[in-house]
């Protein structure tokens, strides 16, 4: 594990931040805490290695925009490389390079009171031993914002997110190393291309900004403006013709919906967000039509803007018992379907659902083998309820619940509640109830007791609130799973959970990252806490 902050060494560097930014500095456009973190380690090792020499006179930065050539010390919890200043006192922000790259780099943006530089990557002068650019699988890579890591092997790419892991509960959570288990290797995804089953590209108002101002000159073509991403630091969109991160059916969909979109673009007078969603039903073969085509198009009815429920896209696969048959939804209200193993769930397209299909058979399997502790069915007193806060549509209440009695799930979304039921009873779970209710009150009307009941908690990327903590340290349930799509505050809160209170605290039995969107630089986390013995007599 790399070298990681003391407490005080945090303490200094938070407070230099804040001063930087009550001089007028202020946070940049894209500040990230958590790369600073990785910026103000580099710094303070190299600063040791120059045995503890002072330098106090300015730093001379390059010109803006100017090309320089920068060796890549290390990769950041971002996905970005970092190369040192020549007198090792500040730092260059590189994407898109690994370790040991030598990069020819355009200087964008200088922060010098947080001691960095943005730059714009070129080319590579000379690569590091880690650098593989035959895997990178994307004509984009290098310009995009979507992805990171391309040019990493995959199971560098692993090794790095665990790094991510354990440098966010070193530098995070506060907890001393003895607090903190050993993280375990990352729980790869078996598709590390073609998995995502969403994506969302955009495209603004023609004639640029979001929204078109004055009225259109009919008879003056309408130029198409770029569907597609931002370019990496840049409030700019690039054209994306094809995504390889996305799924067959969605892939196929991004073209129809572009065309679309080219075809109406005279009627558009604001920019729009479109959606591509992965939607899939089984049908038994005693039913399909088995002489159907594999792939074809259907001519869905439109509406003014040429827009429909689905792109019109269908592709057909052959299994053992059933014909699958994906087609891609493009409404954000209309109702996609998706299987995990042989789980069903129904949800609006645009709603939240875990967007890598191929890793939630063995993500879900790895929450139900760790749901209960191993010595569970001899407890005099078993975990036998569920409690699952944030529960969204139910993908943990519902992979979960026939191990246990009784199971509920809470979402503030009383749209995701509903549908939530209806996967309910479409897997036949009577067992299993939702409630749309705030998580941050939910435990005032749990009908469980606290020493048999799991709590999952799976919130949005902020973490939880500080009276969600509050609430659940005074109901106490004996185990947590925390399952989090931001690692870093996940460690905050885990630590929360760890420090406790006078009666309750957690002890941590386990830590591992799951790789959900490959080539990114983005790690989900799954935490698993049991309550501890407090002996109030010492």
């Amino acid at each position: 594990m790399q070298q990681n902050d003391t407490p005080r060494q945090a303490n200094s560097d938070a407070k230099r931040r804040r001063k930087a930014k009550d001089e007028g500095s202020g946070k940049p456009n894209g500040f990230d805490e958590v790369m600073q973190v990785d910026i103000d380690r580099l710094i303070r090792q190299s600063q040791q290695e120059a045995n503890g020499e002072t330098q106090h006179e300015q730093v001379v930065l390059p010109e803006r925009f100017s090309e320089i050539e920068v060796d890549i010390s290390e990769l950041s919890s971002t996905g970005d490389g970092l190369g040192l200043s020549a007198d090792g006192r500040h730092v260059y922000v590189v994407p898109f390079t690994v370790p040991g790259d030598k990069a020819l780099v355009k200087v964008v943006r200088h922060h010098p009171p947080l001691n960095y530089s943005m730059t714009d990557f070129i080319k590579v002068l000379s690569p590091g031993p880690q650098r593989n650019d035959a895997g990178i699988g994307c004509k984009y890579f290098g310009q995009c914002s979507g992805c990171q890591l391309q040019m990493l092997s995959y199971e560098d790419q692993l090794a790095h997110k665990k790094r991510i892991v354990e440098k966010a509960y070193a530098n995070f959570s506060g907890l001393i190393p003895e607090m903190i288990p050993a993280v375990d290797e990352t729980f790869g995804s078996p598709l590390q291309y073609g998995y995502r089953t969403k994506l969302t590209p955009h495209f603004l108002a023609p004639g640029g900004g979001r929204r078109r101002k004055a009225p259109r000159d009919q008879s003056v073509p309408v130029e198409v403006p770029p569907i597609g991403y931002t370019f990496k630091n840049r409030k700019m969109d690039m054209d994306i013709e094809d995504c390889p991160l996305g799924t067959d059916i969605v892939r196929r969909g991004l073209k129809t919906e572009r065309k679309r979109v080219a075809d109406n673009i005279q009627k558009y007078t604001k920019g729009a967000t479109l959606l591509m969603r992965e939607s899939t039903i089984r049908i038994p073969k005693d039913r399909a039509d088995t002489n159907a085509p594999a792939e074809e198009q259907i001519e869905p009815q439109p509406d003014a803007k040429g827009r429909t429920a689905e792109s019109g896209d269908v592709i057909r696969v052959e299994k053992e018992n059933y014909i699958q048959e994906k087609r891609c939804v493009t409404d954000h209200n209309a109702t996609s379907i998706e299987y995990i193993d042989d789980y069903i769930f129904t949800n609006k397209a645009g709603a939240f659902f875990q967007n890598n299909n191929s890793i939630l058979s063995g993500f879900t399997e790895y929450i139900r083998q760790h749901a209960l502790p191993p010595d569970n069915e001899q407890d005099p007193k078993p975990i036998k309820y569920l409690l699952d806060a944030y529960s969204g549509s139910g993908l943990f209440t519902i992979t979960l619940s026939p191990l246990f009695k009784s199971s509920l799930g809470v979402d503030v979304d009383p749209h995701s509640i509903a549908s939530a039921r209806d996967n309910a009873r479409d897997n036949n779970l009577p067992n299993t109830g939702f409630a749309a209710n705030d998580a941050a009150t939910l435990f005032k009307d749990v009908p469980y007791p606290p020493d048999q009941t799991l709590l999952v908690i799976d919130p949005p990327r902020k973490g939880c609130s500080e009276d969600f903590l509050r609430q659940l340290l005074q109901f106490g349930p004996r185990r947590v799973v925390y399952v989090s799509c931001n690692v870093h505050t996940q460690a905050r809160d885990v630590a929360v959970m760890v420090n406790g209170d006078a009666n309750i605290r957690y002890d941590i039995e386990s830590i591992r990252g799951f790789d959900f969107f490959p080539q990114t630089g983005h790690v989900e986390g799954v935490a698993i806490l049991n309550k501890a013995h407090i002996n109030k007599d010492v």
